[in-house]
């Protein structure tokens, strides 16, 4: 008999619930939302069940506030947390969400040991590396989410500075999901061009510092809250590229063992995903510039580690 995958996404807030909804209606796996609110993902998983019929899925999604639901899961996204508020860095938030996504792993990893965890909750290259440390599962089965995004604010900015279709954009941006994320021009292109022989070096940095405070510019407009229609989307990217099979290339948060010179550090490089989560580490040859810019971006996540060495 055929079973669904199974996908716990764990918060029940804008991006978790998002990312319930897309997973469920792209028929990708069935979907377990946990939250610790009392009927809030009861709630939600109970609405989406009702647009079944309209959106023609037929995968399952359940709202639960009991880890022993999520057991067996497949992959486990870790969005809970606190959103920044104006004013705020992704840093700021380090204290709360690291008691917040620590005790997540802890009530995981037991129910589904063999899962795929990949992280979404800020600061995120620092709760990644949290989540590595309290599962205790293979460092190629946690991971973070970033990159994806990034990329995909850099391919919006680049479109629009082109008038071009989005699809023909292929950007890249690495390095740590902050102010000090590296967008790699020579490597975006448009339809294999690169984005340096069609716009100028002056609009390409406008551009890469737009991209580097994108999340930044939404939590300012919405004064309440921080952005979730992009990060549900990259994320659902990564699941069904694990799903899948698909051997997807893409930046993701994961952890380094000595490539681009740095060591024992999560931070966002380009991987491919598949079935057994990062399945390669692509060691792509940057110019001496960005090479320092992504080993600075580095330096930063260890800061943030610190932090949290200090805080516990």
């Amino acid at each position: 008999m055929y079973k669904n995958p199974k996908v716990t996404v764990v918060g029940a807030g804008f991006v978790g619930s998002t990312a319930a909804q897309r997973i469920v209606e792209k028929q990708l796996a069935d979907v377990v939302l946990i939250d610790i609110v009392e009927g809030l993902p009861q709630g939600k998983a109970l609405d989406m069940m009702q647009s079944a019929a309209t959106e023609g899925f037929d995968t399952k999604i359940i709202g639960t506030n009991d880890y022993k639901d999520t057991a067996n899961s497949d992959v486990v996204v870790i969005t809970a947390g606190i959103a920044r508020k104006p004013g705020m860095s992704r840093d700021d938030l380090i204290a709360t969400n690291a008691k917040i996504v620590g005790g997540v792993v802890e009530n995981i990893a037991p129910h589904s040991p063999n899962a795929i965890i990949i992280v979404v909750s800020n600061p995120l290259d620092a709760m990644t590396w949290l989540a590595f440390k309290k599962s205790g599962f293979p460092a190629q089965r946690v991971f973070g989410m970033a990159g994806v995004l990034d990329s995909s604010r850099y391919a919006r900015f680049i479109a629009e500075e082109l008038n071009c279709s989005i699809k023909d954009v292929r950007p890249m941006v690495l390095g740590g999901h902050g102010d000090s994320m590296v967008p790699v021009p020579h490597y975006s292109t448009v339809n294999g061009i690169p984005i340096t022989q069609l716009i100028s070096a002056e609009r390409i940095e406008a551009i890469n510092a737009r991209t580097r405070t994108g999340g930044a510019e939404i939590v300012g407009l919405l004064k309440t809250g921080s952005a979730y229609y992009a990060p549900s989307a990259s994320t659902v990217a990564m699941v069904e590229a694990i799903l899948l099979n698909s051997n997807r290339v893409l930046p993701v948060c994961a952890y380094l063992q000595g490539e681009y010179g740095v060591q024992d550090l999560y931070c966002g490089v380009p991987v491919a995903l598949g079935k057994d989560g990062i399945q390669k580490i692509f060691e792509i040859e940057l110019n001496e510039t960005d090479l320092k810019a992504l080993q600075k971006s580095a330096n930063d996540v260890q800061e943030l580690i610190a932090k949290l060495t200090v805080l516990a």
